[in-house]
């Protein structure tokens, strides 16, 4: 069975950063576009970032563009998520989505887009 696993959340006041990691199991990594999806309290889960099978093309949210940042290593399996200059509206639990098949990274954000989810890591900034 294909796992996802999500790591580098924590707490961390406003102006800081934090780097997640995500690991997926399965030959398709390389091959796929990845993406960081987030959900607050009480809010839906909205697309934070995408990167295409080779980190060669992104796409971000609004609300995060010029602060994060996303970027892969094919090799170990694994995607990032660096996030700076961090705000309180970023606090929420931050999920990996694996496996985009729909071939690229739509600023849309559609979560059908990905077969395979992440428990999640929570990111809390205080202010």
């Amino acid at each position: 069975a294909v796992q996802v696993l999500e790591s580098g959340g924590g707490l961390v006041q406003a102006g800081g950063s934090l780097r997640l990691s995500c690991t997926a199991s399965g030959s398709f990594f390389g091959e796929t576009a990845m993406g960081w999806f987030r959900q607050a309290p009480g809010k839906e889960r909205e697309g934070v970032a995408c990167s295409n099978y080779s980190g060669e093309s992104t796409v971000f949210a609004d609300s995060v563009n010029g602060r994060f940042t996303i970027s892969r290593d094919n090799a170990k399996k694994t995607v990032y998520l660096q996030m700076n200059n961090l705000e309180p509206e970023d606090t929420a639990m931050y999920f990996c989505a694996a496996r985009n098949m729909a071939g690229y990274c739509r600023e849309s954000f559609i979560r059908d887009d990905y077969i395979y989810w992440g428990q999640g890591t929570q990111v809390t900034v205080s202010s």
